[in-house]
């Protein structure tokens, strides 16, 4: 007997499906991947055809969520919000919120940072990671794609009495998993200012070389030199020279340099480079 086969993908999963040309009750294999990125074991369930139910069971709610992340007070800071209703009533959480039939998940994502947040003004977005842990939210299951943005220092954002600013090290408490997606955001911030021009986010349009080392230490989360950065940033055309000078200080001194960033859109500059800490000297005892 001849049998038709068809093949199709819904939501990250393959439905292979055969079916005989007679119109009988025909099974379908779903063939489904643990969410775990480590874990390559296949699963097979069997669905009936008709059963509406089982065929809607893979669908699943959506979030977008911002990883929005400022240096203020030469310490990393990130953006969060007082959540008001359960599960984690008064627990702090990132912004952001469910994904719409009919959004793109950076316009979801831009829409619930202009409401709930009121921030519109981000210097660099990017797709950071998405969360699938079947248990992250305890009342449905519920995927989330995160995002992190980039905030400069000259800017003050207006923000609600249920929003603030927190310093990565010193995180409130914190619903969900975004604590752990908080950290994959910094661990992406730190991996691009080794490689990219990324910085042009973070800091106003001209600066001193003091004034973004500042940054870069906040951002690194150890000491680096205004020398090295400076040689390191011209060497690969990141920054240049203005023909400015800075304001001599109280205690005199030469006039530091203006400089500002070569282009305001992310570049690649050097894909094996990394600002690493200072090595530690080993004293023998």
């Amino acid at each position: 007997m001849a049998r038709t086969i068809g093949l199709c993908r819904t939501r990250g999963e393959f439905l292979l499906g055969f079916s005989p040309k007679r119109r009988k009750p025909s099974t379908t294999l779903l063939w489904g991947v643990s969410s775990r990125q480590n874990s390559r074991t296949p699963s097979l369930v069997a669905l009936k055809d008709g059963d509406a139910a089982d065929r809607s069971a893979g669908r699943f709610e959506h979030e977008t969520l911002a990883v929005v992340l400022q240096v203020r007070d030469r310490t990393l800071h990130c953006l969060l919000w007082q959540r008001a209703q359960e599960p984690f009533a008064e627990f702090w959480a990132l912004p952001g919120g469910a994904l719409s039939q009919t959004e793109r998940l950076g316009s979801s994502l831009s829409r619930h940072l202009a409401t709930k947040v009121d921030l519109t003004d981000v210097g660099f977005l990017e797709q950071l990671e998405t969360r699938s842990d079947v248990d992250r939210d305890p009342r449905e299951r519920v995927i989330a794609t995160a995002y992190i943005a980039l905030v400069a220092t000259d800017l003050n954002p207006t923000i609600p009495s249920d929003t603030a600013w927190y310093a990565v090290d010193e995180l409130p408490t914190m619903a969900f998993d975004h604590a752990s997606i908080i950290q994959s955001g910094r661990e992406r911030l730190r991996a691009k200012l080794t490689y990219t021009n990324v910085g042009y986010a973070l800091v106003p349009l001209t600066f001193t070389i003091a004034e973004l080392r500042c940054v870069y230490e906040a951002c690194l989360g150890h000491e680096v030199s205004s020398t090295n950065l400076q040689r390191v940033l011209l060497r690969r055309e990141i920054i240049e020279s203005t023909a400015s000078v800075a304001p001599s200080s109280a205690i005199g001194g030469r006039p530091a340099t203006i400089y500002r960033f070569r282009d305001r859109t992310l570049r690649v500059t050097d894909p094996f480079a990394a600002f690493r800490p200072p090595a530690r000297s080993v004293h023998a005892t």
